[in-house]
């Protein structure tokens, strides 16, 4: 793979496929599905399962997209460079930007979060300050090595899929009549108002929800570029992980559904805890609590490396400052880990200064930005695969399957799924807050590029024209 113009500062490969396998799984399973999953049985009922197959498929399919232009020209900028290559400057740009400003935003939440559920065991610490410490522990860390980040992810991660295979195993026991004094029966799923207690509209409306908690998976086509052999680690991981995520969703919610009357799912209380106390676990809320710990850690780890590898990358094709590019002797880029920390210890003040409105804030601040990315994913996905079957068919050796028709009708479920967050009230907030933050860094784009440094690249039929001598070609971005 090509370096970038420096090459004192490039990154290091030192990820191996296991740490890419868990750090997928660590993206995505976390509080989202904990807790997260009480309000969708709450809206949806008994059929809330089915909520989760259909944005799981949708997720999959992304990934599939992703996966075969991740595979076909692996590099760390990942759908930034893609949209690069496809749509030109500007596309790279804001979705870069976008899911920087995602992440950043993220690792400030699950900060706060982290501290709220270790000062219910510690009173006595502020809210704020066991924050702090969690932001310098997990700063520390990325700061390490590469190899240090991928190691404490793999065990983070590995403790929540024990747990929810644990879950599963003993659910099913109960749920199926093989647990002591228990027996089968489907009657929590007919006798408190049917299948759809709620109308068919809300296996769909859920959707909206769902996604959010499912946002992670594409970490590892950034990560891959670390690792011995890009194409080979995001081939397996797409194939393996998404399937993975998609049973550990659908399974337990099932399960859960079965155990636990879906009228008596309280939203805002893991529905994990109550199927577990009906089917009779001791201690079952704290063990989950100490889980849902280990979740809010591994998120804030893989979202502090993943949002400063973007700027790494951002920085070497102009979108950032070129500082941000710098590594040390480990292959680590300090500076940009840094700089991704600042809006996370931002937060911590805000917890502090606001404990009551913080989260709800942060939560709107994210909002649509995901699946604006998604979007961008499924067109540069689109007009790639026809560039790349012309020119240099050869390197698609991982396809999307269907194309053009299935990628066509993913992009627009994504784009149905915004509509949808512009027609519910709930929803609007972060869907005017998402295109406000697209809209904003459009501004500075022009900006920049009229009164500051930005290179104008020549774009020829939304190519990127590798002829350009101030820069290496974008359609090879890569370090190492």
């Amino acid at each position: 793979m090509a370096q970038i113009a420096d090459r004192s500062n490039t990154l290091k490969p030192g990820l191996k496929q296991r740490h890419l396998t868990m750090l997928s799984l660590g993206g995505v399973i976390g509080a989202g599905l904990f807790v997260g999953s009480s309000a969708i049985i709450n809206q949806a009922g008994p059929l809330a399962f089915v909520t989760y197959a259909i944005t799981g498929l949708i997720v999959l399919l992304v990934m599939r997209m992703l996966g075969e232009m991740a595979a076909a020209k692996p590099c760390t900028g990942s759908f930034t460079d893609y949209a690069r290559m496809a749509y030109g400057r500007f596309a790279g740009f804001s979705t870069g930007w976008l899911y920087w400003y995602f992440w950043v935003i993220v690792v400030g939440f699950e900060a706060v979060v982290g501290g709220q559920m270790i000062n219910k065991w510690v009173p006595s610490i502020p809210v704020w300050a066991i924050a702090l410490a969690l932001m310098i522990i997990m700063t520390g860390i990325n700061m390490l090595s590469v190899g240090s980040f991928g190691e404490a992810e793999y065990w983070f991660a590995g403790i929540k899929v024990v747990a929810i295979v644990a879950f599963i195993a003993v659910a099913a026991l109960f749920a199926f009549g093989i647990w002591p004094g228990s027996s089968l029966t489907f009657a929590n799923m007919t006798d408190h108002g049917g299948l759809l207690p709620n109308g068919l509209g809300t296996l769909f409306v859920g959707v909206v929800v769902v996604i959010f908690s499912m946002t992670g998976v594409e970490v590892v086509t950034i990560a891959a570029a670390e690792s011995a052999e890009p194409a080979k680690a995001i081939r397996k991981a797409v194939n393996s992980v998404v399937f993975r995520i998609l049973a550990f969703f659908v399974i337990s919610t099932f399960l859960i559904v079965m155990i636990v009357p879906w009228s008596d799912v309280v939203p805002g209380e893991s529905p994990f805890v109550a199927a577990l106390d009906r089917i009779g676990i001791p201690g079952s809320a704290d063990l989950l609590n100490l889980v849902i710990l280990v979740a809010v850690l591994s998120v804030l780890n893989s979202g502090l490396y993943t949002a400063s590898r973007l700027l790494f990358v951002m920085g070497s094709r102009g979108d950032a400052p070129q500082w941000m590019t710098t590594t040390n002797s480990r292959g680590v880029p300090v500076k940009g880990i840094l700089s991704c920390t600042i809006v996370g210890y931002g937060c911590v003040v805000l917890s502090a200064l606001y404990p009551d409105t913080v989260f709800l804030f942060l939560i709107n601040a994210s909002g649509a930005v995901f699946l604006f990315v998604y979007f961008m994913i499924c067109i540069s996905e689109l007009r790639l695969r026809r560039r790349w079957e012309k020119e240099s068919p050869g390197i698609l050796e991982f396809r999307m399957w269907l194309y053009p028709v299935l990628p066509l009708i993913v992009t627009a479920a994504i784009v149905a799924v915004l509509v949808s967050m512009g027609l519910r009230e709930q929803n609007r907030i972060e869907l005017f807050q998402g295109i406000a933050v697209w809209v904003a860094l459009s501004i500075i784009y022009l900006l920049r590029r009229k009164f500051g440094n930005l290179r104008n690249d020549d774009v020829i039929d939304g190519r990127l024209d590798s002829t350009t001598p101030s820069k290496p070609s974008t359609d090879t971005p890569a370090v190492n």
